[in-house]
């Protein structure tokens, strides 16, 4: 028998709750599991290093974004699996693996799906998988975490995306793979290695979490008027088309910011910096997804 912790955000909640996560894992046979509940992301990874020592196999994150990448910043490197029960706004980790929000079912996926490598990136010491941003994604985050995102979901996201899409440029010098790659104005630097990286977004056609690459974008909008040419280009899959921004694949990048500027990753705000470093880690976990394993 496997194994299994729970790494559960106790502010997220959805259908019946963690007790109905409880039952269904009972259904499955895991009646003792290794069980935790914080009351923020950021106090996942201690739980997560203290059932590593127990010797778990199959971890499962209750929560949004934010639980899933303090998991992924612990489990990585680890020869344990991560299985995601989406309790969160975006889910996009979630989304992105087609994963539902539906308890039995990511329980099921969880314990008998099929078990995926997958990249991780890495930046300022933290790893994420579904994206790492500076710029007007951090600040539309930030002001929407809270009370605003409790009560407006992911609309929480576009109101906060038209406030800050007035907000100015900063200068930006990037090196991708050790060359010169950007330098110029930018309103946005986000490294993703999944697709879907903003709610119903498509920023990057094509990402796939297992090429040994994350992808890479600046986008130079500035004003109501050219971010929304910009997102029109995204929500028809072709954001690379837009005048505004440019793209490539990347296995590490350097950036220098002529100013401070708000980071994120995967949907949580951290500290303004003025460079940073982002590097791929590739097939650096396990997760538990839709399928069967092969024969």
């Amino acid at each position: 028998m496997t194994t299994v912790a729970v790494i559960a955000h106790a502010g997220k909640s959805f259908g019946g709750g963690l007790a109905e996560l409880r039952k269904e894992l009972e259904k499955q046979g895991i009646d003792k599991p290794l069980w935790f509940e914080v009351q923020k992301s950021r106090k996942a990874p201690k739980r997560v290093r203290q059932a590593l020592d127990e010797g778990v196999e199959l971890v499962f994150a209750w929560g949004g974004d934010g639980t899933v990448q303090r998991c992924i910043d612990v489990l990585a490197g680890s020869k344990a699996t991560l299985a995601v029960v989406p309790a969160g706004t975006a889910n996009l980790f979630a989304s992105n693996l087609d994963i539902p929000q539906d308890i039995a079912e990511a329980v099921r996926i969880g314990l008998h799906g099929r078990k995926r490598k997958l990249d991780v990136g890495k930046m300022k010491g933290e790893r994420f998988a579904v994206m790492a941003g500076a710029g007007l994604d951090a600040r539309m985050i930030q002001d929407a975490d809270g009370t605003l995102k409790d009560r407006l979901g992911r609309l929480a996201y576009i109101w906060t995306g038209v406030k800050n899409a007035r907000a100015s440029t900063f200068g930006a010098q990037i090196e991708v793979d050790g060359t010169q790659w950007y330098e110029g104005e930018a309103s946005l630097i986000l490294a993703g290695n999944l697709g879907e990286v903003f709610a119903g977004v498509e920023a990057f056609e094509g990402a796939r979490p297992d090429d040994g690459e994350l992808e890479l974008g600046v986008v130079r909008a500035e004003g109501l008027v050219e971010w929304a040419r910009t997102v029109a280009r995204a929500a028809v899959g072709s954001p690379g088309d837009s005048p505004f921004v440019q793209q490539t694949k990347a296995r590490s990048v350097k950036a220098q910011l002529d100013r401070k500027v708000l980071y994120e990753l995967d949907g949580g705000a951290r500290d303004p910096v003025k460079r940073f470093r982002v590097e791929v880690e590739p097939a650096a976990i396990s997760v538990s997804v839709p399928g069967e394993e092969a024969a």
